[in-house]
Parts: C-alpha cells; sequence; structure tokens
C-alpha cells in the first residue's frame, strides 16, 4: 500500500505542480505521473486517491471577482471609489464574505469590522500563517490596490485546496478595515488596531470626517454598532500569527521597467503626517495692497515649497514628501484667504533622516508666519510611524517559493506602507510585489496583467505551505 506523504513530500509536489502548470503546451498525464512519483500515491481526480489535477490559478475567476468588486464604487468605471462604511464598503465586505464562505474558511469579523477567514490546520494550536490586504480605495482610483491581495489570497487558499495541499498551521486570508486614509485620516485603522495601538484606540472617541460624522456613528451605520470600550478587543496577541505575507501591486514602474515578474519586499519606509493651519486676515482682492496684506494662502504655498526644498537637501532619493492636500477659505477669487490648511506626507526608509525633514519643515512653517504676519495656529504630527524590516524567515520563504517556480525577483523596497507595516510588530512579516502597468496607482488607469497576478498568488501560495509546515 502506498505510503501516507510526507509534509516535506507536499511541499516539493505542490511547488512542482505550480511551476509545471505555467508551462506551454505541458502534458498532464506527465504531470499526474510526477504527482503520484512525489506525494507517494496515486493521483485522483474524484478526490478518493489524492490531489486533484486541477492545480493551475484560475486566472479567468480572479478577473471576474476584481472586476465585480470594482462595481461597488461611488464613482463611474473604470475608476473605483470605496470609502470606508459606506454603503458599497458594505457591500463589498459582503462580497467577500461570500467567497471565504464559498471556499469553506470560518469567517468571523472583529469590533471595526476587519474580516478573517481561517483553513484550520492539522495543529490549530500553532500560530497561523497569514496573508491579506484591503479593499477601500480613494476616490477615483483603480480596481488592482489592495484588491489583489485579498482576492488573489482567497485564490491561493483555493488552489492549495484543489491542489489537495494539508495545512499543518492554519491559514487565515484578513481584509483588513480602512487601509486608505480617505473618511477619518487615518491610514492602516484596522492594522494599527491589530498590532495593540492604545493612542488610537484612544483618539477614535473624538475623530470625525468632513461631514462631522463621528466614527462610531459611522461604524454602526455599517453595521458595527461598537462600544469604545470593545475597541481593545481588536488588539491581537503577539503569538496570534507565526507569519504575515501580504502580495500587493508595486504601485510603482521598477518590475515593469525591468521585465522582473516577481518582488520580495525586504523594508517598508516610514511614513509620517503633518496637519499645518496657518491664519491671516482675509479682505478685498482688489481693495488691499499688497504691502497690507497677511495672505494665508501665500504662506501655505510658501511652506509647499518648503517641503520640497527640504526633501532634496536630504541628499538621499529615498527620502520623499508630499502636499497632497492643500486648503484655503474662504476659497473665493474676489478674497483674500484668511486661513489655510495643509496635509503633508514625508517618508523615508531611515527613521532619523525622515525625522530631521520634519523638524526643518517646522522650523520653515515658524518662519514663514513670522516674515508674512500670519498665525501659525496648527502644527502636529499625525503619525510618526518607524520603518520596518521584512523578517528574514518569511523573504526565505518568498525566495524559495520563487526559485521553485522558476520565477526571477526581485529584493526591493516599498516606499508605499501598507498593512504589514503595522502587522509587522504582531508577526514576522514579508511582502510580494507584482508589477503594475507604468507604476500608477491611485488612479483609473491602474493595471496589473492576468498572467503577473497568476505569478503572485503562486508564489504566495507556495510561500503559505512552506510556512504552515514549519
Amino acid at each position: 500500500m502506498p505510503s501516507k506523504p510526507t509534509a516535506t513530500s507536499r511541499l516539493v509536489l505542490l511547488a512542482f505542480l505550480l511551476g509545471i502548470s505555467a508551462a506551454a503546451g505541458h502534458d498532464d498525464a506527465a504531470a499526474r505521473r510526477t504527482m503520484e512519483q512525489f506525494a507517494g500515491f496515486p493521483a485522483s481526480d474524484d478526490g478518493d486517491g489524492g490531489p486533484s489535477s486541477d492545480f493551475r490559478v484560475d486566472s479567468e475567476g480572479l478577473q471576474r471577482q476584481i472586476a465585480e468588486l470594482a462595481s461597488f464604487s461611488d464613482s463611474p468605471a473604470p475608476s473605483v471609489t470605496r470609502v470606508l462604511y459606506t454603503d458599497n464598503d458594505v457591500q463589498a465586505r459582503r462580497y467577500i464574505k461570500g467567497i471565504m464562505n464559498q471556499l469553506g474558511l470560518a469567517v468571523r469579523e472583529d469590533a471595526v469590522g476587519n474580516i478573517f477567514g481561517r483553513w484550520e490546520g492539522s495543529e490549530p494550536g500553532l500560530g497561523a500563517v497569514a496573508t491579506g490586504s484591503h479593499v477601500d480605495a480613494i476616490p477615483f482610483s483603480g480596481k488592482f490596490d489592495g484588491v489583489v491581495g485579498v482576492l488573489g489570497a482567497l485564490e491561493a487558499i483555493s488552489l492549495l485546496k484543489r491542489s489537495a495541499f494539508l495545512p499543518k498551521r492554519s491559514l487565515e486570508v484578513i481584509m483588513f478595515t480602512s487601509e486608505e486614509p480617505t473618511r477619518f485620516g487615518i491610514g492602516c485603522l484596522g492594522s494599527r488596531l491589530m498590532a495593540g495601538i492604545e493612542e488610537l484606540a484612544q483618539s477614535l472617541r473624538e475623530v470625525v470626517d468632513n461631514q462631522n460624522v463621528s466614527f462610531l456613528d459611522a461604524a454602526e451605520s455599517a453595521g458595527y454598532k461598537l462600544h469604545l470600550e470593545d475597541l481593545p478587543s481588536v488588539f491581537l496577541k503577539k503569538d496570534t500569527y507565526s507569519a504575515f505575507i501580504e502580495l500587493h501591486i508595486e504601485q510603482g514602474p521598477i518590475l515593469e521597467k525591468e521585465g522582473i515578474p516577481i518582488g520580495i519586499v525586504t523594508a517598508i519606509a516610514a511614513p509620517a503626517s503633518l496637519k499645518v493651519d496657518f491664519e491671516g486676515n482675509g479682505g478685498h482682492a482688489g481693495a488691499v495692497l499688497m504691502p497690507a496684506r497677511n495672505d494665508a494662502g501665500l504662506a501655505a504655498a510658501e511652506l509647499a515649497l518648503a517641503v520640497e526644498k527640504h526633501v532634496l537637501e536630504s541628499g538621499s532619493i529615498d527620502t520623499v514628501g508630499t502636499v497632497g492636500i492643500l486648503q484655503l477659505h474662504p476659497g473665493a477669487i474676489g478674497s483674500i484667504p484668511s486661513k489655510s490648511h495643509l496635509v503633508i506626507d514625508v517618508r523615508d526608509i531611515d527613521e532619523k533622516r525622515r525625522n530631521d525633514v520634519i523638524e526643518k519643515i517646522r522650523r520653515s512653517a515658524t518662519q514663514i508666519s513670522k516674515n508674512r504676519g500670519v498665525e501659525l495656529s496648527e502644527f502636529k504630527i499625525v503619525n510618526q510611524d518607524p520603518p520596518t524590516l521584512s523578517d528574514k524567515s518569511v523573504v526565505d520563504a518568498m525566495e524559495f517559493a520563487a526559485k521553485s517556480l522558476n520565477l526571477e525577483y526581485k529584493n526591493m523596497i516599498s516606499r508605499a506602507y501598507h498593512d504589514s507595516l503595522f502587522m509587522a510588530r504582531v508577526s514576522p512579516m514579508g511582502m510580494i510585489f507584482i508589477p503594475c502597468y507604468k507604476g500608477y496607482s491611485h488612479k483609473p488607469e491602474e493595471y496589473a496583467s492576468p498572467e503577473d497576478m497568476a505569478n503572485g498568488v503562486k508564489v504566495l501560495a507556495l510561500t503559505m505551505a512552506k510556512l504552515s509546515l514549519e
């Protein structure tokens, strides 16, 4: 009687199957013979004798799901707008939970709506291997950012199930709540809470959106009736996960430009967000002469240029700064701005260098207010997160997967931040990048090819399989 396959033999078999599934003109009979050789039992299509021969990524199904999810949008196609706790966000959540249920995963949600779909392993007491991303989308963006990491993760689970893989550690897919800061100005809200950031839990008592709707009221409108004392229940214990891997489009042009199908992230840059307010006197645009003006709008414009100057003076290509919001009051062509509001994003892989730039921006804001006779009414550091490194054990597993699948890969830095940045505080972390067309992201032209998505799914599946058996 054929011997029972070992964990190692199943992993070798899975790597072989995933690797050959993309080969043009491959003979399925040869694949089946190899399955038998590595697994130690006859391959069967009926599920009784061994693994199914259906081990290819369902690219058509994945593309269909991405298109269906994109239909839950507050803006017309091809753009996608899906903001936290809105009706379309609720529909998207329902859609993701439906797929999880179809795959036979155990589905649960926490107090703020982070969604979990678990495939229980043979040793469920061990820390699980997790993967996932987000499906919320900033206004008029594309349909791949985050979504590939959720739907692609679910396809990776489906692929492992079709391949008759048997996990030792449980495998879990997470859909994080509000990775984008669109509604409440807090990026990675769900994963920050999961990482146990108590300051965020406290701040959610008072935070409101631009329509003066509180976080708690918005959550309740989406079906999450929570109390402030519920928020600590979102915090994860340190041993909940043995590893976390996020699949994501690169959001930059490097992989496509170099013709490399897979990026293995070794570090994530450190983001910081600043809010700055100036207050001047305002007045009639014709009646107040230039020497008598205290123009809050020009103060904001000067500070925006100072941000660029200080970033470039850092001397590093890894230092970036963006004035993403600049608002003037009263916002009329015939009126001198009496108030201005800026939101500034500064990032770097070097925390000290980034913090030095922030300090220079602060000094410039103070000096500009004096020179222009306006008040610097607020200079607030909203968040100042440290950078993080991917865990060596997860990087090794991702490299093993790419090599086993004969896929070229590039070790690289993520200059965009992701939920992985905060998951790294509670679990060994790694990220897999796939190319995106011309580096476009956060715009309707955002695109990832079916082939690249399939490669990413295969690397993710094999990485999870390897880590699950450790």
